[in-house]
């Protein structure tokens, strides 16, 4: 593991507003900077009432102006939801103000439902069909040159934003094997074909100008307190909104819960349970040996962690405690 970073959904608690949410990111990337992430990624989610990070190159910015050394980018982008040139120059303006930390990762799916997918796209032609041609073409801007020279990208060309291909399939991971470039797998909530996805990543990838080997990052949820059973209860809010979202009934990240069994019905729970399941929770202990056991199963090049709290100061203490549970890892995965 070569490092380790974070992924914030700029979640919005229960009793609270996305005002708050998009200061409590702000905040929460000052802390992850001095903890030592590599990059803090914010995700395109449309739709959901407890997630504030919707116009995600807006949020990475803020992130951006508010920090100073880390990377910041998207995690992601979903694609097909935009045209190449739009994103081009979104982050192309973001890497000319913030010169060699802005990353991009590019996703396939919607990230919202089919109707507020019409509402974005006004119709759904082309869409995840035409993503690998819209991945070329949006590189192309960022290049030294578009595909059509009457058309470009300003600000966007020659910036060369770092492209990265996110998945939770094995078609994610075969494009980036084709155009070689880095993976993202979100295992963190989709994790059932991480294993084969990494094989097939590594096995197929073809050197490209961007990146001469494969380099692949693997997402876990990520939840650390004094205790186990803290980090349980801190855990619960994150299973209430899954099983919730599952059931039809999304909204604000819930309050934490005591027994989160008595919440959520048992088939509910058994598949969140399923879709959550590569993390760790626990004691810093625990959850030292929960991601060790992650890291020497898959061996990622970077692992990137998240969790969605519903208390702020004891969110911001989880990824502390976290970032020195990594560095631990990653030292000694360098003696060893």
């Amino acid at each position: 593991m070569q490092h380790f970073s974070l992924l914030d959904l700029s979640p919005v608690p229960e009793g609270k507003t996305a005002a708050d949410a998009l200061a409590n990111t702000v905040d929460m990337a000052k802390t992850a900077e001095k903890a030592g992430y590599r990059r803090y990624w914010l995700a395109e989610h449309h739709n959901m009432p407890g997630i504030a990070s919707a116009a995600t190159a807006v949020v990475i910015g803020q992130v951006a102006a508010a920090t100073r050394t880390m990377r910041v980018g998207a995690g992601g982008v979903m694609l097909p939801n935009h045209a190449p040139l739009i994103i081009a120059e979104q982050f192309g303006t973001l890497a000319t103000l913030y010169p060699d930390r802005i990353d991009l990762g590019l996703g396939r799916a919607p990230g919202t439902d089919m109707a507020t997918a019409r509402a974005l796209r006004r119709n759904l032609a082309g869409g995840e069909d035409s993503f690998p041609h819209d991945v070329q073409e949006l590189m192309a801007y960022l290049g030294n040159g578009p595909l059509d020279p009457r058309v470009r990208a300003v600000p966007g060309e020659g910036t060369h934003v770092p492209v990265w291909i996110l998945g939770s399939s094995l078609y994610g991971a075969q494009l980036a094997a084709a155009l070689g470039l880095p993976y993202a797998f979100a295992s963190h909530f989709a994790p059932q074909m991480l294993e084969e996805a990494l094989e097939i990543y590594r096995r197929t990838f073809r050197p490209s100008a961007e990146l001469a080997e494969p380099y692949a990052m693997i997402a876990a949820g990520v939840f650390v307190a004094e205790t186990d059973r803290e980090a349980a209860y801190l855990r619960s809010s994150q299973v209430l909104a899954f099983a919730r979202l599952r059931q039809g009934n999304p909204g604000k990240l819930p309050r934490p819960v005591e027994n989160i069994t008595e919440e959520i019905p048992a088939p509910i729970l058994a598949q969140v349970n399923l879709a959550l399941s590569c993390s760790a929770t626990g004691s810093p202990a625990t959850v030292r040996k929960e991601l060790g056991a992650l890291i020497d199963r898959y061996r990622p090049d970077e692992l990137m962690i998240t969790g969605m709290i519903h208390d702020h100061g004891a969110r911001k203490k989880s990824f502390e405690l976290a970032a020195e549970v990594l560095s631990q890892l990653k030292t000694d995965e360098t003696a060893g």
